[in-house]
C-alpha cells in the first residue's frame, strides 16, 4: 500500500484514497475522515474552574434537570454550556446516541448489561452505568457488527 500526505496551507482540505474493495478498513478510514471537524476539545465548567475538555478524555453527555454535563474517563463531571444536540454535532464519529438525553463514547465502553425488566444497560470503563433505549441498541448492535 503507497500512503502520500501532501501540506499545503494554501489549499483546501482534502482527502483521497483508492481501495480494491470495500471493507473494514475503508469503512474505519471514511468514519475517521468524516468524523473530524477540526476540533477535538470542548469548554467545560466546574463551580470554581474553566477547562478545556479533550473528546478523548470524555466517557458520555448526559442531561440532567435540564444541564448537560461531561462526564470524564476519570470520574468528574463538567458542565457544558450547550444542548445536548448541539454537542452531539460537534463529538467525532464515535461518539453514539445511547438514549435521548447521553451520548457514549464507544471507545470508553466496558460492556452491556441485560436488566431484570429487559432492558440494557452499559457500563462504561469508569463504572459509570446509563441505559440504553432498545431502538438505539438495535443501531448499536448493527455499528458493533
Amino acid at each position: 500500500m503507497n500512503f502520500k500526505l501532501t501540506i499545503d496551507k494554501t489549499q483546501e482540505e482534502r482527502v483521497e484514497a483508492t481501495l480494491r474493495s470495500k471493507g473494514d478498513f475503508a469503512y474505519r478510514l471514511e468514519e475517521l475522515v468524516r468524523g473530524y471537524s477540526g476540533d477535538n476539545s470542548i469548554t467545560a465548567y466546574t463551580e470554581d474552574d474553566i477547562k478545556v475538555l479533550a473528546f478523548s478524555e470524555i466517557e458520555c453527555v448526559t442531561v440532567e434537570n435540564g444541564k448537560t454535563y461531561a462526564l470524564t474517563v476519570s470520574g468528574e463531571r463538567f458542565r457544558l454550556k450547550r444542548k445536548l444536540y448541539e454537542i452531539g454535532e460537534l463529538l467525532p464519529a464515535y461518539f453514539m446516541k445511547i438514549n435521548k438525553s447521553s451520548i457514549a463514547n464507544r471507545n470508553r465502553i466496558e460492556k452491556f448489561a441485560a436488566a431484570f425488566s429487559g432492558s440494557v444497560d452499559v457500563i462504561f470503563k469508569s463504572g459509570y452505568r446509563d441505559y440504553v433505549l432498545r431502538r438505539c441498541f438495535a443501531d448499536i448492535k448493527k455499528e458493533l457488527k
